[in-house]
């Protein structure tokens, strides 16, 4: 794998974005997985890295790292308080509606694995996504018992930060991502594979804003549509002038 694009760095932070596929770091879950985000910045900028938040693996987009252990602390604690807002795309089957809120509890999914030392039986915790559909597609393709593929384009805006959160809150309201193994539609997820060739979730951190451990001030940190995103809503018809607003997110 090549090396990852900084989006931004200065002698407290650096942010990176991180492609579908990539682990974060090390995991009990990818025992054989030799490359990792963590590692790979390291030895880019040469200098270590201390996590402060996580993406799942088939995730892509904006991942940020402190480079003290004292400012990812700090970091740690925007995190923890939920201070910091951050905006996610998805692509996902049917035509969703225009905006909304869901407002769905989401019990803790724990790995047998690596959770196997947690709690089994916490309640649910609250879970709150608000999202914003800005494109609609529809396909002459019939894939399921419909004669038309429908899918949307939409921003997601998580108020909480539980285990997969966007991926099981869009299969509640009947809209999986494309591409979700494990919450989503299988014959969808074939079909855009096959017919188009996109073999991941269909999910990116499009921006993060963080206030800046040291100077305090608003910091706006983006990274671009992954590229075969672009290819895929060019292929849906999507303008070069609607895929730039996009990429404005």
């Amino acid at each position: 794998m090549n090396s990852l694009q900084v989006i931004y760095q200065d002698e407290y932070i650096v942010a990176v974005n991180k492609p579908s596929g990539l682990l974060v770091h090390r995991s009990m879950l990818d025992k054989h997985e030799t490359e990792f985000a963590m590692q790979k910045v390291r030895d880019q900028i040469g200098q270590h890295v201390f996590p402060v938040h996580r993406l799942d693996r088939p995730t892509s987009g904006v991942l940020l790292f402190a480079l003290s252990p004292s400012i990812a602390r700090i970091l740690n604690e925007q995190f923890s308080q939920q201070s910091i807002q951050k905006t996610y795309l998805a692509i996902v089957r049917g035509h969703a509606p225009e905006n909304g809120e869901i407002n769905h509890p989401l019990k803790e999914k724990l790995d047998k694995i690596a959770d196997k030392m947690a709690k089994q039986d916490k309640p649910a915790q609250e879970a709150l996504t608000h999202f914003n559909r800005l494109s609609l597609f529809e396909l002459p393709f019939a894939v399921s018992r419909y004669p038309t593929a429908r899918y949307s384009l939409v921003k997601l805006m998580p108020k909480t930060g539980r285990k997969h959160q966007l991926r099981r809150h869009m299969a509640h309201v009947n809209h999986p991502i494309v591409g979700d193994t494990t919450h989503g539609d299988g014959k969808h997820n074939v079909f855009i594979r096959d017919q188009f060739g996109l073999n991941q979730l269909a999910l990116t951190c499009k921006s993060m804003e963080i206030i800046h451990p040291v100077s305090q001030q608003p910091l706006m940190l983006k990274c671009e549509l992954p590229k075969s995103w672009s290819l895929l809503l060019e292929k849906w018809g999507m303008s070069h002038h609607q895929l730039t607003l996009v990429n404005s997110f």
